[in-house]
């Protein structure tokens, strides 16, 4: 006899469906009214958790910061141990992750839809501001002179690429991309 598939528990169902109705619709879009219909929970379930639609958007991008941040350290550990070639593992990830139709940027998404100096605006330049820092690293490791603007740099096109992926096509922005950070980190970290 099969068991039946557990069931996620409500908090996680909630965080599952924003995070689908949000990458296809845009937070605004997308009210406290569908969120309990798709997720399967009771309102008062949802205001246990949440207690505000801000609070759920949030805890959502505080998922994507978890999600994408180990993303991208995966990318680079899997282009070697050089921190160089760890820098340009990005951006061989953002390519195949543009290839497989994941589109555009949660961080982005959200910062057009909140004012600065709001919760959700926080959290996603937060978020901007640990990638940037992360990459920093990777570029003093990697012997940048200027590694601050190294890492503004290719992070600059990281976002573009995620923007352009939506507009573009995104293989084509994801290539150009991979190409232009080759170029930078040439003329910033000498072999």
């Amino acid at each position: 006899m099969n068991a039946a598939p557990k069931r996620l528990p409500a908090r996680d169902r909630i965080l599952e469906t924003a995070s689908k109705l949000f990458y296809a619709h845009g937070i605004h879009a997308v009210g406290v009214d569908r969120l309990v219909a798709e997720s399967g929970v009771a309102k008062a379930t949802l205001y246990k958790h949440f207690p505000s639609k801000d609070d759920v958007v949030a805890a959502y991008l505080r998922g994507m910061d978890d999600d994408w941040r180990r993303h991208l350290r995966s990318a680079a550990l899997a282009a070697g141990e050089e921190p160089r070639e760890q820098l340009f593992g990005i951006f061989v990830a953002l390519e195949k992750t543009a290839r497989e139709g994941r589109l555009g940027c949660a961080f982005i998404s959200a910062v057009a839809e909140y004012e600065p100096g709001s919760a959700v605006h926080d959290v996603a330049a937060e978020h901007k501001r640990t990638v940037r820092a992360w990459v920093r690293g990777l570029a003093a490791a990697a012997g940048a002179a200027d590694p601050g603007t190294l890492a503004f740099q290719l992070t600059l096109l990281i976002d573009g690429t995620l923007a352009a992926t939506r507009v573009e096509h995104a293989g084509a922005a994801a290539e150009a991309a991979k190409q232009t950070a080759r170029a930078l980190l040439d003329a910033a970290c000498p072999r």
